[in-house]
């Protein structure tokens, strides 16, 4: 698979929308007529609201919150926005978490738990935008639209517009 991007004065540029077409391919080729799509606060919901859209499914997508298993949660607390909503039962499911950017893995861990508080689903499987490397964790998306390698000194985050048109942040942590 090529990975859409490019490099501008030598930082790297993910084409955002390109990525979520390869990743629209995937998860339509891992949905089957039982797959309830659940993405992590907040470009995990992202992506899982406009899937859920784009292959004609019924219902709202799930929302899926780590704060509240979070290894870190005294340093960053609880965000305002991060609330998980499940607007399907859980036991017995068979349930697509989504991601914007795999990293150590911590996140994953923390909403499985997250997930689990809910009920106990036939199986869970990952699909990511990105996959940066950087594990801490043993967890591995079964689908990751673009594999890239990015210094520990930078993080990516999605971000969408008014129009709802993705892109990606880069930052110097």
């Amino acid at each position: 698979m090529t990975t859409p991007t490019h490099s501008i004065a030598g930082s790297l540029v993910l084409d955002a929308e390109a990525l979520y077409r390869e990743l629209l391919r995937g998860v339509r080729s891992m949905h089957t007529g039982t797959t309830r799509l659940a993405g992590i606060a907040s470009g995990g919901a992202w992506l899982a609201e406009r899937l859920q859209k784009d292959l004609g499914l019924e219902g709202p997508a799930g929302v899926l919150s780590s704060a509240m298993h979070r290894d870190d949660f005294a340093q960053r607390g609880l965000a305002a926005s991060a609330q998980t909503t499940l607007p399907f039962d859980v036991n017995g499911a068979d349930v697509l978490v989504l991601d914007d950017v795999l990293y150590t893995g911590r996140t994953i861990r923390a909403v499985l738990n997250e997930l689990f508080d809910y009920g106990r689903p036939a199986s869970v499987r990952l699909a990511v935008l990105v996959d940066r490397g950087g594990r801490e964790l043993p967890v591995q998306a079964d689908f990751a639209a673009a594999r890239v390698a990015l210094p520990a000194s930078q993080s990516l985050a999605l971000a969408r517009d008014d129009s709802g048109t993705f892109h990606f942040q880069v930052k110097e942590a």
